[in-house]
């Protein structure tokens, strides 16, 4: 697992349709930043610009709920349920 600069994990998810496999840190519930480790043409549901297509954010936020997925650097902030705010895909 990495950390950002604040010791945040990036941590591994995989989508739930495809099994894509992305990096995602989450600093808090409405920030989350995805890095890809394969090449995005493996996801036939993002278009061209995004970050993520709404199968992996539906998958990122199944792995927050299930506490798969940390936010921040508590584990005590998940899980959580119900509706994550919107993320902000970060640099793309």
């Amino acid at each position: 697992m990495f950390e950002d600069e604040r010791g945040t994990p990036h941590q591994p998810v995989s989508c739930d349709r495809c099994a894509v496999e992305v990096l995602v840190t989450k600093n808090s519930l409405a920030h989350t930043m995805v890095q890809w480790t394969s090449a995005t043409d493996a996801c036939t549901q993002l278009v061209p610009g995004d970050v993520t297509c709404p199968f992996l954010r539906d998958s990122i936020e199944s792995a927050v709920r299930s506490g798969r997925l940390l936010v921040g650097n508590d584990p005590a902030a998940i899980p959580i349920s119900g509706n994550l705010p919107a993320s902000d895909p970060g640099p793309q």
